[in-house]
């Protein structure tokens, strides 16, 4: 089997980004979304970036346009999934909504597609048996912002083939990105385990009045020279994305450690979502164009 034709289920901040690096590779590409107005925000963002490639000579104007060509939008899932050889569901960080998404991708895609998910931390089997294929579908887990951060994390499950996870890698390398493969499922995969981790530790020192968000970010940066923050990354990520991924952790584990903190609560009531309304930790003039 070989993959020629992607599609990528849900436009928001990394749907699009991956939409796109599917099209730059030089597969068909359909993304879809169920609000015509999130598809129009994420080709005027794609149109922003790739006409800021083209200024700072990272892709030709030619290799930008043959792109474009190969890139389209919709909010029909079937006419989105019905010729696609590999489906990638980008939609919100909640597992009732991913495996809705899963049973309806089984009822448009062919036999041969495969599906994954970028779950940043639901591993495929709680979703792969919404499908009749679960030998087909695996975790592909992109890093915000797709089309700048050079890793992918793919990820096997007891029900998934090989011959999914060979083909998972492979359309990362076209893709110009970094593979992992994790050979079984573990909630969080590699990278983000680690980052909560220190997440985890920041928000202790912050909510135990140690020191303020703000002094945290920048030992963080000082001494351990991490390029950001942990604050400022949650800030950059998205405060909700957080919350609902540690909703998902606690449901798996019933560890209060990984319930959301109070602070974080406290940010979701407050629609204060970080840089993408304006106000999280910190305050932003407009908020983030991706």
């Amino acid at each position: 089997m070989t993959i020629e034709k992607l599609a990528v289920v849900g436009a928001g901040s990394m749907g699009h980004q991956i939409a796109m690096l599917g099209a730059l590779a030089g597969y068909e590409t359909k993304i879809q979304d169920i609000s015509q107005e999130s598809l129009e925000k994420a080709e005027a963002k794609l149109v922003g970036i790739m006409e800021k490639w083209v200024r700072k000579e990272k892709i030709s104007k030619d290799a930008r346009d043959e792109a474009f060509a190969r890139l389209h939008f919709t909010t029909e899932l079937e006419e989105a999934v019905s010729s696609a050889d590999l489906v990638i569901e980008a939609v919100v960080e909640k597992l009732d909504v991913k495996r809705q998404v899963f049973a309806k991708l089984e009822e448009h895609a062919p036999s041969h597609t495969i599906f994954a998910t970028n779950s940043s931390t639901i591993v495929s089997s709680l979703i792969a048996d919404a499908t009749s294929r679960p030998e087909k579908v695996c975790n592909m887990h992109f890093f915000f912002p797709p089309l700048v951060m050079d890793c992918v994390e793919v990820v096997k499950g007891d029900h998934t083939s090989d011959e999914t996870t060979d083909l998972a890698m492979k359309v990362c390398k076209e893709m110009n990105r970094t593979a992992v493969l994790l050979q079984k499922e573990i909630s969080g995969f590699i990278a983000n385990r680690i980052l909560f981790a220190i997440q985890k530790e920041a928000m202790s020192l912050y909510e135990g009045g140690y020191a303020d968000y703000e002094d945290i970010d920048k030992i963080v940066k000082k001494a351990l020279k991490h390029p950001i923050g942990p604050f400022e990354l949650m800030d950059l990520s998205g405060i909700d994305v957080g919350y609902y991924v540690m909703q998902q952790q606690y449901k798996e584990t019933g560890d209060p450690k990984d319930r959301p903190s109070k602070t974080i609560e406290e940010k979701m009531k407050a629609g204060e979502l970080g840089r993408k309304t304006g106000k999280g930790f910190y305050t932003y003039e407009s908020s983030v164009k991706s």
